[in-house]
């Protein structure tokens, strides 16, 4: 049989190790300084784009899609040349998937913190960088395939099915959720609304920790694993089972994030019945990776790789056990919105997508350099302080959850809440946050130990080279199958197929949640009172979109005594129909606002923006100073906004938009003149003029600066339906 020569492309893996490194320190970091801004909220006072609200993205986004994002292309490149005995399809577009990755991150890490954002979690970027992504992805892909078309290995192994699936279902995923109307080149609003929006984002968004930071991690369990412990996989038939089972149920489980919203209960009961059925082919995956250890438990002692990869599928295990009771009605009941939920993330981000990052690296390295590790004792001391780091961070986080939601439910026996300022909860929970930034400091720690150590590998090892390969041009074969050939080995060997029939499982779930949500009308009644935004309010909403509000305040009033008791009467779907995107949230660092219009008066919303300690003593809330500055609200889109919002049905008259400008100058003149009714700020006003007046400045007039868009915003806010019209909808 002839051989053939040709070599493995290890520059690629190289520069996505490196770019994986180099990002996972800048988004631990980031993630560090927003744990320490909960024990100092003004830390970094009067700075915009060091506030809370857009650093939360920037830390999420860094830790998703550049640290994980780059070791799962440095994973896939390195281990799938190996397994198909073939060189990438193109080394252009190896090339152009690198650095067009990375520049997406620079853009992520530029756009994010000067409040250019759509809101979505974890799909904040807006639209031009959107696009940018779905052409990277694509190259990818291209790639990839074109690299299984041209293979010497017959059959595909376990990893490649897992890496296929990813590349199919991400594409769907991004393109489906990030559909928008552009209003400029960095504003956009979805095509979706209200909960139309929040069933389409959590279908995203879930299946982005699925497909993700799941199945491409479980592709590189498959090989990595087996690799370092020498040891095959331990089950074929298990390894099937897995595959088939998680694609197809993972898809419809997005609904779990929405229990006891505004979405039809039926498709909250689809997301809980499958969130369920998804304990077994998670834990089938984790023993299938644990037991392809059996025999070498004595190396895993020695083998600080074998001791990262055991505690990431371990940290696996855990987290895809959390997240199915997490979706018992129950059980979400007491911890969404809490803390809780935040500690269920990082177990998976930390210990499952962390070590076993962690532990490839410290495998890949000394090969790709042809030298060994250059010291095991700091990859042991990187092990063992990465694990006290996970155990610190996250025992807090659980505590804190259920601090929070014991203390928010509590009535007293003339059926008060006992706790009724929501600020006595964040007091309690302080030390909590302070043992989280000890645990996330940790961490931190562990990582820099791993950079030291890797540039101290290279550095004595030698340059990365291209690997001279040798194997057999894959003999054609009978496209039928072969007697006494199953089918999946069949399959296997037909890469088409099995993509084909791959996308057929992802989508049939995704198609029927959303299909009907959409095009059934009556699955979100509608209310009469609820009217468009106004002008004014439309631009606050924008402000309130760009200070990333929603990372700390949710908008949805679930049906509980405690909240109605708390916050008012709990939310109905039709009252987000005009909703661009659905602003629900998902944690609640501060109190619910969606019944906050009216609640307090224009004076006291302006003087907590400018200080929230003066309003709410004990508050973790930052400062927003910058709303206050000497420069006029940015109005000269809001026409085009307006435009766009009819194009998607909103109400809007062509005369609403004609006239748009003057009703929203009318509107600030009115929330001004409220102001003037506080001799505080008159003083402020006044000074604030001769300010202006000794730097030379034009002095803008309060009713044209932000702040004031964002009050008549938050006024607004919960404030369309009347008890009669909750009466009439509960009585339909």
């Amino acid at each position: 049989m002839e051989m053939q020569q040709f070599y493995y492309d290890n520059k690629i893996v190289k520069k996505f190790l490196y770019a994986t490194i180099a990002f996972g320190l800048v988004g631990m970091i980031v993630g560090l300084l927003l744990a320490v801004l909960y024990l100092f909220p003004n830390m970094t006072e009067g700075i915009s784009w060091l506030s809370f609200g857009r650093l939360r993205p920037l830390h999420t986004n860094a830790v998703i899609f550049a640290f994980v994002g780059n070791a799962t292309f440095a994973g896939i490149y390195y281990s799938l040349q190996r397994l198909l005995k073939a060189r990438m399809y193109s080394d252009f577009l190896s090339n152009v998937n690198f650095w067009g990755w990375q520049l997406i991150i620079v853009a992520a890490a530029i756009s994010l913190p000067l409040g250019y954002t759509s809101s979505k979690e974890y799909a904040e970027l807006e639209w031009p960088i959107d696009i940018a992504i779905a052409v990277i992805w694509v190259a990818f892909g291209i790639n990839m395939i074109g690299t299984i078309l041209k293979r010497r290995e017959r059959h595909l192994y376990v990893a490649i099915w897992f890496y296929l699936a990813t590349f199919i279902t991400v594409a769907v995923l991004h393109i489906f959720n990030s559909l928008a109307l552009p209003v400029s080149a960095m504003k956009s609003y979805s095509v979706y609304a209200g909960v139309q929006d929040a069933l389409v984002q959590w279908w995203y968004g879930h299946n982005a920790v699925a497909f993700f930071l799941t199945t491409p991690f479980l592709g590189l369990m498959y090989y990595f694993v087996p690799k370092a412990a020498n040891r095959p996989v331990y089950s074929y038939r298990l390894s099937i089972i897995h595959f088939w089972s998680l694609i197809f149920i993972y898809i419809w489980a997005g609904p779990h994030h929405l229990l006891y919203t505004a979405l039809p209960e039926w498709a909250q009961n689809l997301g809980v019945a499958f969130s369920i059925m998804l304990i077994a082919p998670s834990w089938g995956g984790m023993i299938n990776g644990l037991l392809t250890l059996r025999g070498v438990w004595d190396k895993v002692r020695t083998e600080p790789v074998l001791k990262f990869f055991v505690v990431a599928i371990t940290g696996y295990g855990m987290a895809t056990f959390e997240g199915p009771m997490l979706s018992l009605k129950n059980v979400n009941a007491i911890a969404h919105f809490t803390d809780w939920i935040i500690a269920h993330v990082h177990v998976g981000a930390l210990a499952w997508n962390g070590f076993l990052t962690f532990g490839m690296i410290y495998w890949l390295i000394p090969r790709l350099t042809k030298s060994k590790l250059y010291s095991t004792k700091l990859a042991n001391f990187h092990f063992w302080i990465g694990t006290l780091g996970i155990i610190l961070y996250t025992l807090p986080m659980y505590v804190a959850g259920f601090l929070q939601a014991s203390m928010w439910k509590q009535f007293n026996p003339d059926g008060s809440l006992v706790y009724g300022n929501f600020l006595e909860t964040v007091k309690e929970i302080m030390p909590m946050y302070t043992m989280r930034a000890i645990g996330g400091t940790l961490y931190l720690i562990g990582l820099i130990v791993l950079v030291y150590n890797i540039i101290q590998t290279v550095r004595k090892g030698h340059e990365v080279t291209d690997e001279l390969a040798e194997a057999p041009a894959l003999q054609k074969i009978s496209k039928n199958r072969i007697q006494g050939e199953g089918f999946h080995p069949w399959l296997e060997r037909k890469p088409i197929q099995l993509t084909i029939l791959a996308t057929i499982a992802i989508l049939i779930g995704g198609v029927i949640q959303i299909v009907p949500t959409i095009m059934v009308k009556s699955n979100i009644p509608t209310i009469s009172s609820v009217k468009p935004y106004t002008p004014l309010e439309l631009e606050g909403r924008d402000l309130y979109i760009r200070e990333g509000c929603v990372g700390c305040h949710t908008q949805m009033i679930r049906p509980f005594r405690s909240e109605v008791e708390r916050y008012g009467e709990h939310s109905k779907a039709g009252e987000y129909v005009y909703d661009h995107p659905f602003l629900w949230g998902s944690k609640r660092t501060g109190p619910d606002l969606h019944r906050v219009g009216k609640k307090y008066s224009d004076n006291w919303h302006f003087n907590h923006m400018w200080s929230p300690q003066s309003t709410s003593a004990g508050s973790i809330m930052p400062s927003y100073t910058w709303l206050f500055d000497n420069k006029p609200l940015d109005i000269s889109d809001t026409q085009k906004k307006m435009e766009v919002m009819a194009t998607l049905g909103v109400p809007y008259s062509e005369e609403d938009i004609a006239n748009g400008p003057e009703t929203l100058r009318q509107q600030a003149i009115t929330i001004e003149k409220n102001l003037n009714t506080d001799p505080d700020y008159v003083k402020t006003y006044e000074a604030s003029k001769k300010a202006a007046a000794a730097k030379g400045e034009q002095f803008v007039p309060m009713n044209e600066r932000e702040i004031i868009a964002l009050i008549a915003y938050l006024q607004r806010l919960g404030t369309d339906i009347k008890v009669k019209d909750i009466q009439k909808i509960q009585n339909q």
